[in-house]
């Protein structure tokens, strides 16, 4: 399930690749097992909303996950 995220509001945020998901800067943030989000530790810490091809979006809730760091 590779493509891109997008924020509740339609703003690309992140790309999965692999199971893993990218900042828009190429830095791993998360990885991605089915719709959840996990930390890199671990930790679950959101999910996807459905997807459309190759575009998800995210829940309004999930979108603190990807502020700009």
């Amino acid at each position: 399930m590779d493509g891109k995220i997008f924020s509740s509001n339609g703003v690309p945020v992140g790309v999965v690749t692999g199971g893993a998901i990218y900042g828009l800067k190429g830095h791993k943030l998360y990885e991605l097992k089915g719709a959840n989000i996990y930390k890199l530790s671990g930790e679950l810490i959101g999910h996807l909303n459905a997807s459309h091809g190759s575009e998800m979006r995210l829940d309004r809730s999930t979108d603190r996950l990807f502020l700009e760091k």
